[in-house]
């Protein structure tokens, strides 16, 4: 298979990833590489709300590497296995201070379609950022998949699946992982761009009730509190409302 070379930009202070000149996959600041940059990668870490302190992370898509990074700095207890199809993404990997693979990271070459069937239940989180050259990954937005998804996570665990709300698919791809869900899901737009984060829950409510702000960030570094309170409390109102309009 063939796959798109992505190049780097550096601008002396952010150092982005693209597939064309017009898309940036992911963006790095050199002189603090472990931040979260893009809005949606802390929306994606809303799923600490409800596993604060997860066994074994699943990251479909590597990217720049923001979460991972993230994840890796922050979740000192944390394995985090990550699938990447494209191989050249892999090869830039330390352009953007992704660490090797060690006991806790491990970064597989392989498209996740083939992947996630074959794991078992061993996944307490699952993050999907699957995005190529012309946007999402359709395979990667599909009812087996996600179906998938649900029989690689563990009895209680969380999905969140970052997906272009623009896309004009984008209420079948939610209603998809709803089913999935079985209704246990809720989709959270994001600030800047068309990003939109769903997170799923299997054994775990997705709800305002069922996440704990204090609870959540209490258990991680100051650092990581910085970058991920207002965030969280912006995610939590989101909830806050959507539980309110089913009254």
């Amino acid at each position: 298979m063939l796959h798109c070379l992505p190049f780097i930009s550096d601008d002396g202070e952010h150092r982005t990833l693209h597939f064309s000149i017009d898309e940036v996959q992911s963006m790095m600041c050199p002189a603090r590489p472990f931040d979260l940059e893009v809005a949606y990668t802390k929306t994606m870490m809303g799923f600490l709300l409800t596993i604060p302190n997860p066994v074994h992370i699943l990251m479909v898509g590597l990217g720049g590497g923001s979460i991972v990074k993230f994840c890796h700095r922050h979740l000192p207890a944390t394995r985090m296995t990550v699938v990447e199809i494209n191989p050249h993404v892999i090869a830039v990997r330390r352009q953007f201070s992704i660490p090797d693979d060690d006991e806790r990271l491990r970064v597989v070459c392989a498209d996740a379609i083939d992947f996630v069937p074959d794991v078992g239940p061993q996944f307490d989180v699952i993050l999907v950022d699957g995005y190529a050259q012309h946007g999402l990954a359709a395979q990667l937005c599909s009812q087996s998949f996600y179906r998938d998804c649900w029989r690689a996570m563990r009895e209680r665990s969380v999905l969140a699946v970052n997906l272009d709300a623009g896309h004009p698919a984008h209420a079948t791809f939610v209603a998809r992982i709803e089913q999935s869900f079985h209704g246990n899901a809720v989709p959270v737009d994001v600030n800047e761009r068309d990003n939109c984060v769903v997170f799923a829950g299997k054994g775990v409510p997705i709800s305002a009730r069922g996440m704990s702000l204090s609870w959540s960030l209490k258990r991680h570094a100051a650092e990581a509190q910085v970058q991920l309170r207002p965030e969280f409390q912006r995610i939590l109102r989101v909830l806050e409302r959507r539980a309110n309009s089913s009254l």
